[in-house]
């Protein structure tokens, strides 16, 4: 799946977030269920910038329509961080929202959040960035390490 199609049915689906930049991206993946897209998830370069070291990857976006069956987020989650793998990565990471359940984390096998983050806005004084009400919003990182692969 290419970017621009991730990203179209992430503008069509997902509740509070919007496409993701073409910087930093590196793979996407769908998942079809009965010859229907039902669910995408995007992976690209950490955001945070204390993030962005050797074999990290972060899962930017993961949204599923309301025709995915249950589990369909886990799914491709797990889908996603088994190919980060596969291509050699190591760290894993991604957020939610703190009023979301998570579940999709936990049916993928995570215990619980590594940390909670306050909601600031991304606009410095050196740094001007457009107000987007989701930056406003507490977060959970969820992280993960990813065991070398045998070769």
């Amino acid at each position: 799946m290419i970017l621009r199609e991730a990203n179209d049915f992430v503008e069509k689906w997902h509740r509070h977030s919007a496409r993701t930049s073409n910087d930093g991206g590196k793979f996407a993946i769908g998942l079809e269920h009965e010859g229907e897209l039902v669910g995408v998830a995007i992976v690209g370069r950490p955001i945070a910038r204390l993030l962005q070291v050797q074999g990290a990857a972060e899962l930017l976006r993961l949204c599923t329509s309301p025709s995915a069956p249950k589990g369909s987020g886990s799914k491709l989650y797990s889908r996603a961080k088994r190919i980060w793998q596969l291509m050699g990565g190591t760290k894993f990471h991604t957020y939610t929202l703190a009023k979301e359940s998570g579940d999709s984390m936990r049916g993928a096998g995570l215990k619980e959040p590594v940390v909670e983050i306050d909601g600031e806005q991304w606009d410095r004084r050196k740094r001007r960035r457009s107000r987007k009400p989701i930056h406003d919003e507490p977060k959970r990182r969820w992280s993960e390490d990813l065991p070398e692969l045998p070769l």
